[in-house]
């Protein structure tokens, strides 16, 4: 399945949640909470069937980290071969690439931007330079701006922008070096809790 390059904003409305993290898609639910299209008021109240939640559930996470479905599968598969809760698993190795670690660490405004980063090889992690966006963080690992990236500038205006930004307590983040350190790995309790992995679990086990 090829990546949406729609409007991002049919898709906040979609979902009813602000998928991308950015404060302008907050501001759009705000203003227009129910579903885009000609009968949105009647889709908003419409009962869905269970695969059709299953379904949304599983495309809103995939939107959200902006996934291909072949990759999003493959995390999936991976999920359910570790011990312990699969739904879990999923968002916690989700949480773990690069590109949305970057993004946590509010080096770049949308998990694309930081993708851009990391594909362009702007990112050292402990000091080697990885340009794979889903390579997968580990405890202790120390994530920087390479010193002759073009990067550097463009996450001093970004962190420049987000003075009260909010880190996850799982990274410790130094602007001044343009350096974060994971501290731990991510906990479900970490992710946002307006996603049901349950719901996702159940449409891939059908």
């Amino acid at each position: 399945m090829a990546r949406y390059n729609g409007p991002k904003g049919k898709l906040a409305r979609r979902f009813g949640m602000n998928v991308f993290e950015a404060p302008k898609y907050d501001r759009l639910l705000a203003r227009r909470s129910k579903p885009p299209g000609q009968h949105g008021d009647k889709q908003f109240h419409k009962k869905q069937s269970d695969y059709s939640l299953q379904l949304q559930e599983k495309q809103k996470v995939r939107f959200m980290y902006g996934l291909q479905e072949k990759q999003f599968r493959r995390t999936f598969d991976l999920a359910a071969k570790q011990k312990g809760i699969t739904g879990d698993n999923l968002l916690i190795l989700l949480e773990r690439r690069l590109d949305n670690v970057v993004f946590r660490a509010g080096f770049a405004h949308t998990r694309m931007q930081a993708r851009q980063m990391v594909n362009h090889g702007h990112l050292l992690v402990n000091n080697r330079r990885v340009d794979i966006p889903s390579s997968r963080i580990k405890a202790g690992d120390i994530v920087s701006i390479a010193d002759k990236s073009k990067s550097k500038k463009m996450a001093a205006g970004i962190i420049e922008d987000n003075p009260v930004f909010h880190y996850p307590e799982w990274l410790t983040v130094e602007k001044e070096k343009q350096s974060f350190t994971v501290t731990r790995l991510p906990l479900r309790d970490d992710v946002t809790k307006d996603i049901n992995e349950h719901l996702i679990v159940e449409f891939y086990s059908k």
